[in-house]
């Protein structure tokens, strides 16, 4: 994994069961952080808030994690927000970029900035709505700008461009950290790297495909022929 450790990008595992985390946090020491979401407790059975987040917290240790609000009214997700903020000086607040009204979360996220509340804001799919949410930020306070880059190209556009737009806009906030979230490959991880950001998010199963980096394509070849041959003999298939 040579091309790995040259990165300069900050790997966070992106997930919401607890014994994937523990046993990621404790055979991964180059991942630096962790990330949830709703859709991602509810896959994973999390039915209790609090008892995740305390679960989490733990094996997250001094690492940076995100945990979501989920109300859709701003005067709740505040609410929520400023629990969640409580947890811990790691914890970073995730708000939505709108609620599903498609207003914007943006003056919620200036008043959360403004009293030093970290904030991961996330469902970011253009350079517009980052240029916005750059504003509300407040340069003293730390803070996670998430791209859905996956999502952008799964609409047919290449997102290279438009996450190294995105780079560019950040610098307007120092403390500002923009993120690739959503990848759907390894290759994702090196593109992210190239566009300057300064996450990305990897999903379990990636992780599990590390160890593909820098691997012999002659020899993944051959692996590929004999799992062909394997299955062909297990299904018991004949002609």
């Amino acid at each position: 994994m040579s091309h790995l450790n040259e990165l300069k990008i900050k790997l966070f595992m992106d997930g919401a069961d607890v014994a994937s985390m523990r046993e990621i946090a404790a055979r991964h020491p180059f991942v630096k952080g962790f990330t949830t979401n709703p859709s991602l407790m509810r896959k994973s059975g999390v039915a209790d808030y609090y008892a995740f987040a305390r679960e989490a917290l733990v094996i997250a240790g001094d690492l940076p994690i995100s945990f979501e609000v989920f109300s859709d009214d701003f005067e709740e997700m505040e609410r929520e927000a400023r629990v969640i903020a409580s947890w811990g000086p790691n914890a970073f607040v995730k708000i939505p970029i709108t609620n599903t009204q498609g207003i914007s979360s943006c003056p919620l996220i200036e008043r959360l900035a403004a009293d030093a509340i970290k904030i991961n804001v996330t469902a970011i799919l253009s350079p517009k709505q980052v240029e916005e949410t750059v504003l509300a930020l407040c340069s003293a306070t730390p803070a996670i700008i998430s791209v859905f880059a996956g999502r952008v190209a799964d609409t047919g556009r290449d997102p290279m461009p438009l996450m190294r737009e995105c780079v560019a806009l950040l610098k307007a906030k120092p403390q500002a950290e923009l993120l690739w979230a959503s990848p759907r490959e390894l290759l994702n991880i090196f593109q992210a790297d190239d566009a300057g950001c300064h996450i990305i998010t990897i999903t379990p199963d990636l992780i599990a495909k590390l160890n593909l980096v820098d691997k012999n394509l002659e020899e993944y070849s051959l692996e590929t022929v004999q799992m062909f041959y394997r299955d062909a003999c297990a299904a018991g298939l004949k002609l």
